[in-house]
């Protein structure tokens, strides 16, 4: 339900280019004075939605109102928002003053209502006397102050930031996070923030979005979207996991690594496949100890600052990642002990591969663009509509595309433990999950095998 108190709203908004879908459906309801990250991998369609908002683009369909205004067709100067870029696009022919009042002279504001408002902005991005600089004397963080002063003197209804601090280093990076939020709360309008960078979103929003593929994965506050991720690409997204694969067996008690466990999730059903996560500076490990739940051998141990990051294998054969304070050395055997409270278990969002297939004859079916040889189906007739199910673990890819009945890509590879989950993408835009021990890229060209033994037919 829209509340009047959103400032933003976005309504089913899509977005191609040629065949490519890079948009699909995605709403956002922003409140007034929020700050609001979209994050997401490269490619996701998360620069796309913003350069949506701000009119630098449009949408194929869908609704965009700005303080219950409809803005869809309004172009972009004519919009209450002001757009900070990645490339600070300073006029490098104007000093700071000028390039902070450009818009202002534009406007056509008074001379000295234009200088009040000019070093209001300057005082607030802590560049006060440099106005009669030239910019290119600026350094990467002095630039991108200038950026946001230009932006906010204009007093716009809303701020959008497209990867602003990108192109600056780690330690001047933090400094601007720092900055950015203290703005935010004196400025008191309503940021949204595009970033692929996870800590910066942790740190910085209100809310979160997390985009992939030109969906919306998963909205909520940094503390929702870290201990509570909505489906395994969200939890591997946001800061470190163990991802295994599970059974709840029934409430509060699920099955992973071997054993049973107590847990805190109710409501999945009983003996159903689920996804198992465990943050890893939520594990207990210490020495042998009768007295631990799982047991395993130290495989490394790399001190990251603050904590160690260890990796522990079990005697069945899994591998689990553990943050702690204490090093354990390689080799050594210990004990690990993990709370229910510290076990989240997700649905998973599908267990087999589903395809929409047509029966060529009864020995043959088509999918993925693709004719596959079957076993016989007797009584499915040429022409008939069918769907085809595959286990991740019978697909196999090829080194050689060419050895593959087909071709497609590695998007996105998930560690579980014991196995890699990978998704493949076809030439064609399909998607195909395989689990797999063998190690893939990202981006890999892969050819894909499917045996007649391992495809199972279902009519529609």
């Amino acid at each position: 339900m829209k509340d009047s108190n959103f400032i933003i709203e976005l309504s089913h908004i899509s977005k191609s280019f040629g065949d490519k879908q890079v948009l699909d459906d995605v709403s956002l309801f922003v409140k007034k004075g929020e700050f609001v990250t979209i994050l997401g991998p490269s490619g996701c369609g998360k620069t796309t939605l913003l350069r949506i908002l701000a009119g630098f683009g449009t949408s194929d369909e869908g609704e965009i109102r700005i303080d219950g205004k409809d803005i869809t067709n309004v172009p972009p100067h004519e919009r209450p928002v002001n757009t900070v870029f990645q490339r600070y696009a300073l006029f490098p022919h104007l000093n700071v003053y000028d390039n902070i009042a450009f818009g202002l002279k534009l406007k056509k504001v008074k001379e000295d209502e234009i200088e009040l408002r000019v070093r209001k902005a300057l005082k607030m991005v802590g560049m006060t006397d440099y106005e009669w600089r030239d910019v290119n004397s600026l350094s990467g963080g002095q630039q991108q102050r200038v950026a946001i002063a230009r932006a906010i003197v204009n007093r716009p209804q809303v701020l959008l930031l497209d990867e602003p601090l990108a192109a600056l280093d780690l330690k001047m990076r933090k400094d601007m996070q720092m900055e950015l939020k203290d703005m935010h709360k004196t400025l008191g309008i309503t940021f949204v923030y595009v970033t692929h960078d996870q800590e910066e979103a942790l740190t910085l929003s209100d809310t979160i979005v997390v985009m992939s593929e030109g969906k919306v994965q998963q909205i909520g506050t940094p503390t929702d979207i870290y201990n509570e991720p909505a489906n395994s690409f969200v939890a591997d997204f946001i800061g470190e996991s163990n991802i295994l694969n599970g059974i709840m067996l029934k409430d509060c008690k699920v099955q992973f690594l071997g054993r049973e466990f107590e847990c805190v999730d109710k409501g999945f059903g009983e003996n159903v496949p689920v996804d198992v996560v465990i943050r890893p500076e939520d594990i207990y490990i210490m020495a042998k100890t009768d007295s631990g739940m799982l047991e395993g051998t130290v495989q490394s141990c790399i001190f990251k600052g603050v904590h160690y990051e260890m990796t522990v294998t079990t005697p069945d054969g899994y591998e689990i990642m553990i943050q702690d304070y204490n090093a354990f050395e390689v080799g050594q055997h210990v004990s690990m002990i993990i709370k229910p409270s510290d076990i989240h278990v997700m649905q998973k969002e599908r267990t087999c591969n589903t395809f929409e297939a047509t029966m060529i004859d009864s020995t043959h079916v088509e999918f993925l663009s693709t004719q596959f040889v079957c076993n016989e189906q007797a009584g499915i007739t040429g022409g008939e509509k069918v769907e085809v199910e595959v286990d991740f673990e019978k697909i196999e890819l090829m080194d050689n595309k060419e050895d593959g009945m087909l071709v497609g890509d590695v998007r996105f590879i998930l560690y579980k433990g014991d196995h890699y989950h990978l998704t493949v993408r076809t030439f064609d835009g399909d998607n195909i999950y395989v689990d797999t021990h063998d190690v893939w890229d990202d981006r890999d060209i892969v050819g894909v095998k499917i045996m007649p033994d391992d495809i199972r037919i279902k009519r529609v």
